[in-house]
């Protein structure tokens, strides 16, 4: 018996003793199951700056963790040798919640991060640990690229406390043919996000030719302003030649510092550049009076002026996750 995946929009239709088009849901018997739960291919110690988060507990580590997989098939994959791989034929490790949660407070990491493919296809392992953090007075961060349902993404947002979600693009043309899925569900689950009250900030990588347009950047700016609020921290990141775009040029730091000045002159508060050394697009300023809040050198901490969640100069409460 065939069986419908009614997680993410593909609405995989699953014929017995197959999987989905993310590799790692399978039909067995005419019961849809995850083969990757408790299973992950990857974990390591990040600094939360890494995910990227500038406004999440700065300076604190984080677990990270993965399972193989992927429901997009992105051509500029930077992690494609798991996130494209079958499940049988990759090196994984059990791992389930109750020892991700006991690593997490061996290496004094207060959150974990469900990250590096995605967490959408992980999903139960993704759902079940963060429960079990949550219950542990612990923090849970999605970095995904939100292409999931509404019903199973709301239901996974009552245990997060942050995420970063990628805007690939903002055009449907652009989801179809570099990642193989659409843009609206990703607007849906950013809007979702948002609105849920956890700490959102997004990211968008910058890839020439593809969508490094000032046109499409201005595009993309207004529309998180409009539907996300201004104060949404935006990453600029640069692409470096990958998996099937080794073809194209790194991404140039005057293209990224272009894109960064388009979106303060939008009126985005907080924007910042990824993966290209960048002195004043690592740093956070105060929307308001201007004052360097936070101070950085990639991934390091170099100073921290906030106040309580404020700026010590002018008093403007600046959004956040601080402590």
């Amino acid at each position: 018996m065939n069986v419908q995946c009614e997680l993410c929009p593909k609405s995989c239709v699953i014929e017995p003793g197959q999987s989905g088009d993310c590799r790692v849901r399978i039909n067995i018997d005419g019961v849809l199951r995850t083969v990757v739960y408790g299973f992950a291919c990857s974990t390591h110690i990040d600094p939360v700056e890494k995910k990227p988060l500038f406004h999440f507990l700065p300076g604190t580590n984080i677990l990270s963790l993965a399972t193989v997989g992927c429901n997009l098939h992105c051509k500029n994959c930077q992690n494609w040798e798991i996130s494209q791989c079958n499940p049988e034929d990759s090196t994984a490790f059990m791992l389930g919640p109750e020892k991700v949660i006991e690593l997490a407070r061996r290496y004094r990491c207060p959150s974990v991060a469900y990250t590096y493919t995605d967490p959408v296809v992980y999903y139960e392992y993704t759902l079940e640990t963060a429960k079990l953090a949550r219950n542990r007075n612990m923090r849970n961060v999605l970095v995904t690229a939100g292409y999931i349902n509404e019903q199973p993404w709301r239901r996974l947002l009552e245990y997060v406390d942050a995420a970063n979600i990628d805007l690939k693009g903002i055009t449907d043309e652009f989801y179809r043919r570099v990642c193989s899925g659409t843009l609206k569900p990703v607007q849906n689950a950013l809007v979702a996000a948002k609105a849920s009250g956890i700490l959102l900030e997004v990211t968008n990588l910058v890839i020439p030719t593809l969508n490094d347009k000032p046109e499409e950047i201005r595009q993309l700016v207004r529309w998180v302003k409009e539907n996300l609020g201004s104060d949404t921290p935006l990453h600029f990141s640069g692409f470096s030649p990958r998996y099937q775009m080794v073809h194209l040029p790194p991404t140039s730091l005057n293209t990224l510092e272009m894109a960064r000045d388009i979106a303060i002159s939008e009126g985005l508060e907080y924007v910042y550049i990824g993966n290209v050394h960048s002195k004043e697009g690592e740093n956070t300023y105060c929307p308001n009076c201007g004052k360097l809040l936070i101070e950085r050198n990639i991934y390091t901490i170099l100073r921290n002026e906030l106040k309580d969640g404020t700026c010590p100069a002018c008093n403007r409460k600046i959004y956040g996750v601080w402590k």
